[in-house]
């Protein structure tokens, strides 16, 4: 006598499958077998997150999450940086040294084999990065740079804001915190403009590197300017006859060596956020913030573009 176990092996039906998409959204298994060490010989692929102004290694979480979950089975190592958490309105060189300090810490305490390392920065963390580029103690990880994702990083500053009040608070801020940064990123910390630490950071080699250096700018964003966070000239700083000169050799070190580099591309993304009518998105905060709360951009970013940058 059959059980029902192999009464129910015996049943037959017919049935037909139909869809009106004729392509799979993805021919990756969302729950992917079990990795098989002997075929990642070359190593794991490290993305280090890097925070804002007085943000925290939490800031970047979502970015993270829609990375995992839109590339499962890679072999991707992530590094949350939590080092300058603490501080972040120290000069650039103390932050820089922090982070590189926790990068190569991190390497070492998992004893990791690094086959390609990215970077994703918010703010003021993607000064950082490109200043952990520049270090000798990096320069052996240089030729596995992959993809830098800079979300409205301030790489010209914020010297021609046109937000008076955003200049206003940041200035108090500054003189509040004694910040090392802020001064820096309004070109304050030299009186030859040449001699800043920006412009100086402009002349050495480290973007062209990566194989892709993603620069995502907002216009409703009024903390960093439009201009400064896609690296291109803005029309204050052409009527500027004394450091407007400057500006423009800055644009000129930072993009030269992306175009002649034959492996490096870079992308601008232009981001629209859908926001409220509050007092954030007035002064500009809410725009500056949503790369990194927003479900909705993130979802979309990563889905349309974004992970074609991590695989």
């Amino acid at each position: 006598m059959f059980s029902l176990k192999e009464l129910f092996k015996e049943l037959s039906f017919q049935a037909s499958l139909y869809s009106d998409l004729p392509l799979l959204a993805s021919d990756l298994p969302y729950f992917p077998p079990e990795e098989d060490d002997e075929e990642f010989d070359d190593g794991i692929h490290l993305v280090v997150c890097v925070h804002g102004l007085d943000g925290n290694s939490a800031d970047l979480r979502l970015v993270k999450t829609f990375i995992e979950l839109g590339l499962p089975g890679s072999r991707l190592d992530f590094l949350m940086s939590e080092r300058n958490q603490a501080d972040t309105f120290a000069d650039f060189d103390t932050m820089t040294d922090r982070l590189l300090d926790e990068i190569i810490q991190h390497i070492q305490l998992y004893n990791l084999t690094i086959g390609r390392i990215s970077f994703i920065g918010h703010s003021l963390g993607n000064v950082i990065i490109r200043s952990v580029l520049t270090r000798p103690r990096f320069r052996c990880y240089l030729p596995r740079l992959h993809t830098f994702l800079s979300l409205s990083g301030p790489h010209l500053g914020t010297l021609y804001n046109n937000s008076a009040l955003v200049s206003t608070g940041l200035w108090l801020m500054q003189k509040l915190k004694k910040s090392g940064s802020l001064l820096q990123l309004t070109f304050r910390d030299h009186v030859d403009p040449r001699k800043t630490f920006l412009y100086l950071l402009s002349q050495k080699p480290g973007l062209q590197f990566f194989k892709n250096v993603v620069l995502v700018a907002s216009p409703q964003d009024r903390y960093v300017p439009f201009h400064s966070a896609r690296i291109e000239m803005c029309k204050t700083a052409l009527k500027d006859r004394t450091t407007g000169p400057v500006y423009t050799e800055m644009i000129n070190n930072l993009l030269q060596p992306l175009v002649e580099a034959k492996e490096c591309r870079l992308i601008r993304q232009n981001v629209f956020h859908a926001l409220p009518n509050t007092a954030n998105t007035l002064i500009g905060r809410a725009a500056h913030i949503a790369v990194l709360d927003s479900e909705l951009f993130l979802e979309k970013f990563f889905l349309v573009a974004g992970l074609d940058y991590f695989k």
